[in-house]
């Protein structure tokens, strides 16, 4: 996929063997405990491509379930190639730290492309651009006194800027209403292909953001939700900017929700990634 720009998202042979891989995931991709699930994934993707070595065949869909913590500092990467194609093939790569039992495991598809139809269902919100919007980042509004639980995270200030473009800020009054945010995101190093486009590697980062929506329906209150597992489909290309994010919640129950989330490129607008998930619910400070 070119070398240029991929930043954060760079994979190491391990001389010998074209199926293993190391790499090192930076402070900055710091959530609560752990970092975030994307960029793991991303690494996942990286491998793999790397392992297939086909430009022709670009990455379709991704899944991983998150099997075990993955830790900042140092992971190793294992692939295996469970079919190579002409037109489409599959593959499979675990991230985990050295030594440990379990990591993220993904399965992935690479495909050319093919002939088909062309149509999106999905609309773009009808929502104010980023310019002038609150960024996260932002210090709080004037005569507003409120304290968070806990300062920003590495990963919204280092990582991902985002500026909500529905929904409210946690100082904001509580409001009942639907379990959906809409989000303007733009990531500080996009990692970028040969041709300057954004690589996949963005929209999965961008894509595994989603408790946002389960906040909204359900106010504050002292909880996390780990991912179980991840999915996104890569749409179409994506240049590098600002994407917005259109996230929803469907249900909620016995400790788990299934939430989802449409990427939008604006400029078009063009619907370039949608991915969904099954997070969990956990409690603490």
């Amino acid at each position: 996929m070119g070398p240029a720009g991929l930043n954060d998202f760079d994979v190491t042979p391990v001389p010998g063997d074209d199926t293993r891989f190391t790499a090192v995931i930076g402070p900055k991709w710091m959530l609560v405990a752990v970092p975030q699930g994307g960029v793991v994934a991303a690494l996942a993707l990286q491998a793999m491509t790397a392992t297939l070595d086909v430009e022709a065949q670009s990455l379709r869909s991704l899944s991983a379930v998150f099997a075990g913590q993955v830790a900042s500092g140092p992971v190793e990467i294992e692939v295996a190639v469970l079919r190579r194609g002409r037109s489409m093939s599959q593959l499979t790569a675990t991230v985990r730290n050295p030594g440990a039992p379990a990591g993220l495991t993904a399965i992935a598809v690479f495909g050319a492309p093919r002939r088909g139809f062309e149509f999106t269902e999905l609309t773009f919100p009808d929502v104010a651009g980023p310019d002038g919007l609150r960024s996260y980042r932002d210090p709080l509004p004037e005569g507003i006194d409120f304290t968070f639980d806990s300062p920003l995270l590495p990963f919204w200030c280092e990582a991902l800027d985002a500026r909500p473009a529905t929904g409210r800020f946690p100082w904001e009054d509580f409001e009942e209403g639907p379990a959906e945010v809409s989000f303007w995101y733009r990531l500080d190093t996009p990692p970028l292909l040969a041709d300057g486009s954004l690589h996949p590697a963005g929209l999965i980062v961008m894509g595994d953001t989603m408790p946002g929506a389960v906040s909204q329906k359900l106010g504050q209150e002292s909880w996390f939700g780990p991912s179980a597992d991840f999915t996104i489909h890569i749409l179409g290309p994506a240049r590098p900017g600002w994407f917005l994010a259109q996230n929803r919640a469907r249900h909620a129950g016995d400790g788990y929700a299934s939430v989802e989330m449409a990427l939008w490129d604006p400029t078009g607008p063009h619907l370039v990634a949608y991915a969904t998930q099954m997070m969990f619910f956990a409690f603490g400070p």
